[in-house]
């Protein structure tokens, strides 16, 4: 799998007038990952991501969303704006909450996450793949490494990229489900 990180650049000029870009500070407040899958069918690809059942079959035990009149959709129902969510993880017994902020049906959603971070995820072909691209931004700066969302999310949505990748190429999911083997593959 592809895992592309892009940095931050910015344009500045010396005082001659030329321009160059340089890396830019980064404030961990943002990051991007992109894999691809070796399908063409980027609508499964996207269903994975905008329906219950999709989301349960690479990334949560437990996806659940509410419809703005509260209603829990169906677990194949396709996702909508506005609609509320509950996730929770293998091996984890904290419940996510969170909204779906936009959303087209065909090729891009964004949702808010965790620490009030908000993710954006396009779907594209390219070369006979589906590539997925995925940003976090507005990730709070933390003092505390261990609690730091930059770093944690940033391995999590790599790995479960990757569980993506596996489970549509090949079938094979790469979760541990074990109550019972403590794993950083949850």
């Amino acid at each position: 799998m592809l895992v592309l990180i892009k940095p931050i650049y910015v344009s500045v000029a010396d005082r001659n007038g030329n321009n160059y870009l340089i890396m830019a500070l980064n404030k961990w407040t943002k990051f991007t990952v992109t894999a691809d899958i070796n399908t063409e069918d980027v609508r499964s690809v996207y269903l994975a991501f905008t329906t219950p059942s999709g989301l349960e079959s690479w990334f949560l035990r437990d996806a659940n969303f509410y419809t703005v009149s509260k209603r829990l959709r169906d677990k194949n129902e396709q996702i909508n704006k506005e609609d509320t969510y509950e996730w929770q993880w293998y091996g984890y017994n904290e419940v996510e909450k969170g909204q779906v902020l936009e959303i087209n049906l065909i090729d891009f959603l964004k949702f808010s996450f965790s620490g009030g971070s908000e993710v954006s995820v396009t779907f594209k072909s390219a070369n006979g793949l589906t590539l997925v691209e995925l940003s976090q931004e507005y990730i709070p700066e933390e003092s505390d490494l261990s609690k730091n969302l930059y770093v944690q999310c940033q391995i999590g949505w790599t790995f479960y990229l990757a569980n993506l990748k596996s489970v549509i190429e090949g079938g094979v999911d790469l979760r541990n489900k074990r109550d019972d083997v403590k794993s950083s593959f949850r």
